[in-house]
């Protein structure tokens, strides 16, 4: 059903200072706190009329039902005929579906246990392949919340590029590496043929059965099996477990063994708060709902193309790119879920970076730019440092004056020196970061995604754009087949 967006266009459009100065109460309104993660979107245009006509919109495109029904772990991902059960991986879910997660767990946690007592022979170092979700979400947890106190040496790759492993390879005994192989199909391209490459250079310095030090991450164990890992070292997890939405199963492995079980156990935790939050909550105090809500306003209502993601906090320098790709694969759709034109703009492009820095390099454009750019501040109360208190607090007070000055503007005779303001912002403070707490947080990055995908109408699981151009190379590295003449050109001067 398409949703009918009328309402919310005749909503009359309001200035940020002046959406303050009529309404006292706007700050408690349009925040809240969330599993020791505070959400304010008083700096957006979101009004109460507007978040009610949107919770109108939720109903008539029934977002109560479909996400009962994805909790319920029936077929949401209507292309592919599949469930979504990411949420089951974290307890929340149908009951077969937890505890098929929990027994996944379970073996992993035995597995680790073998390792820590060198079953596997001596291992101070994990070299994870992976490619998409199997690599950002691993290496998202184990950057964040791994970088004072892991127990191994983490590496992951996913670029097939051969600098990528030559870089880990420079760091890494081969004979106390555990290569570990994270693919949904087993049939990665990508990832095949940099766990090739890994088992290459273990034989050229003498490791002995480098079969033997591999872990397989799969939802296709047969095949794991076929490629030559032993039946013991696979760590399955269930189809319906998406690859972006795969940390929270045994693709989570390098973090589970890197920064400690029960770390893990805390992720998966706070995960499921917000999972319980968010399926609980009404949609007016529903913090993944009301981040939807002010993204759809932007794309649709104001034709904002991007939405920016600022980390005021180095340990979270990776989630921009982690959010890219569960926000733009996910809902980077052109159809509907019934296969009709969406007709309108689908997901904003997602960029960012990491604050102080990016301010000195791309906030010129976000404050005097011609550009709409909502702009979302991510920090942490508690500093990951022990520097003296100066350094965390300029850090913080530099994200919260970047929004206030979004919104205020300033006016001056000369027009170079002019700010136009009333340009919006949201942010999410966290009480510190740790490993429930990011686990709150990505998880409510999910929810957003999935409400923002019900209320356009398409289907956020599938992911058939990243496969044409993936055909093609393959076609090309076959030979005998021709493209445009550009590409024809290129593979001449690349190959001869």
């Amino acid at each position: 059903m398409t949703a009918d967006w009328s309402k919310i266009e005749a909503l009359p459009a309001a200035k940020l200072t002046d959406l303050f100065a009529a309404d006292s109460e706007r700050l408690s309104k349009l925040s809240l706190d969330v599993a020791g993660i505070h959400f304010d979107w008083s700096k957006t245009h979101l009004t109460t009329d507007m978040v009610s006509a949107f919770e109108e919109m939720a109903k008539a495109q029934d977002l109560s039902g479909k996400r009962q029904a994805m909790f319920a772990g029936e077929i949401v991902n209507v292309t592919e005929g599949r469930a979504v059960e990411h949420t089951a991986e974290r307890g929340e879910g149908k009951h077969e579906s937890v505890a098929i997660a929990q027994a996944s767990h379970s073996r992993m946690r035995t597995l680790i246990d073998a390792i820590e007592a060198d079953a596997l022979g001596p291992v101070r170092h994990i070299l994870h392949v992976g490619i998409g979700g199997s690599a950002l979400g691993p290496q998202l947890l184990v950057d964040s919340l791994g970088r004072d106190d892991k127990r191994y040496d983490v590496g992951i790759v996913a670029n097939v590029d051969g600098v990528a492993l030559e870089d880990v390879f420079e760091r890494f005994d081969p004979a106390a590496t555990l290569l570990v192989v994270a693919s949904k199909t087993f049939t990665t391209t990508e990832t095949l043929m940099n766990a090739e490459a890994v088992l290459q250079w273990m034989n050229e310095h003498n490791v002995e059965d480098p079969y033997g030090r591999v872990i397989a991450l799969t939802a296709a164990p047969e095949k794991a099996m076929e490629w030559g890992v032993d039946e013991t070292r696979i760590l399955p997890f269930a189809e319906s477990v998406g690859g972006r939405y795969s940390l929270w199963s045994t693709i989570g492995f390098p973090a589970a063994i890197a920064l400690g079980w029960d770390r893990f156990e805390e992720l998966l935790e706070g995960a499921a708060e917000m999972d319980r939050h968010f399926r609980l909550a009404a949609l007016h105090e529903n913090a993944p709902a009301l981040a939807a809500f002010a993204d759809l306003y932007y794309t649709q209502i104001r034709h904002a193309e991007t939405r920016a993601t600022f980390a005021y906090d180095e340990r979270l320098r990776l989630l921009p790119s982690y959010l890219q790709q569960l926000e733009m694969e996910s809902n980077g759709k052109s159809v509907t879920a019934d296969g009709q034109p969406l007709g309108r703009p689908s997901a904003a492009i997602t960029w960012g970076g990491v604050g102080t820095e990016a301010q000195h390099a791309v906030f010129q454009l976000l404050h005097q730019g011609t550009h709409l750019v909502p702009v979302e501040f991510v920090a942490s109360i508690e500093p990951g440092d022990t520097l003296p208190e100066e350094h965390h607090k300029a850090l913080l007070l530099n994200a919260f004056a970047q929004g206030a000055a979004l919104m205020a503007g300033k006016q001056v005779e000369d027009p170079a020196r002019s700010y136009s303001g009333d340009r919006p912002s949201s942010t999410l403070l966290l009480d510190d970061l740790d490993a429930r707490t990011l686990g709150a947080l990505i998880a409510f990055y999910e929810h957003r995604v999935f409400v923002n995908g019900v209320l356009l109408g398409i289907n956020s699981f599938d992911q058939f754009g990243v496969e044409l151009g993936k055909e093609m190379a393959k076609a090309a590295e076959k030979g005998g087949q021709t493209f445009d003449p550009s590409t024809d050109d290129l593979i001449k001067r690349a190959f001869g």
